[in-house]
């Protein structure tokens, strides 16, 4: 476990260099929020936040960090060579596991899931945070699109963040009512 523990921190620390001594546009998600994730929810704690409530932003931002990392490994040209439709969604689909791992395993090891009373409905309330928000962010990304269909053009400016970042709002709040009685 411990072999694993430092490939992991040598192929962050080697991602992070990567991107520091690169001269490279700001991108709207960089994977350094894993960082941020886990003082965010030592500092949410200390202000007496739910973790479900925390974990709903956690969730959205790992799912955002994801669609991030796709696309910067298709503008990089890695997947040129990748014709199949299966092999690029498993791609795709690796990638998107890749990020949830290097959130939730620095979290379980830091103790942080696990914790036999921080559980709702029989769930740690991380874990069910980080669903509830992954699915809150793609119903915006989805309900987005489906307005672009529909319509043939956006709303309004921003349109595309709005929604995702309105339904992690929403789905805050009303665990924010729900855990709080």
């Amino acid at each position: 476990m411990k072999k694993i523990l430092v490939l992991i921190s040598v192929l962050f620390t080697l991602f992070i260099l990567n991107f520091s001594l690169i001269n490279t546009p700001t991108q709207a998600v960089c994977p350094v929020c894993t960082v941020a994730v886990i003082a965010g929810l030592g500092v949410s704690r200390a202000l007496g936040i739910d973790d479900i409530v925390t974990s709903i932003w956690i969730g959205g931002l790992i799912l955002s960090s994801s669609f991030w990392l796709i696309d910067w490994v298709k503008k990089r040209g890695w997947l040129k060579k990748v014709k199949d439709n299966k092999n690029l969604t498993f791609i795709n689909f690796s990638l998107i596991v890749l990020m949830y791992l290097l959130v939730l395993i620095p979290l379980k090891l830091d103790h942080a899931i696990g914790i036999a009373l921080n559980k709702f409905w029989g769930v740690d309330k991380i874990i069910l945070g980080v669903v509830i928000g992954s699915a809150a962010f793609l119903a915006g990304m989805w309900t987005d699109k489906k307005i672009r269909q529909v319509k043939g053009k956006q709303l309004f400016i921003y349109q595309k963040v709005v929604f995702p970042v309105l339904a992690l709002v929403i789905s805050s709040l009303v665990f924010y009512f729900v855990t709080a009685g």
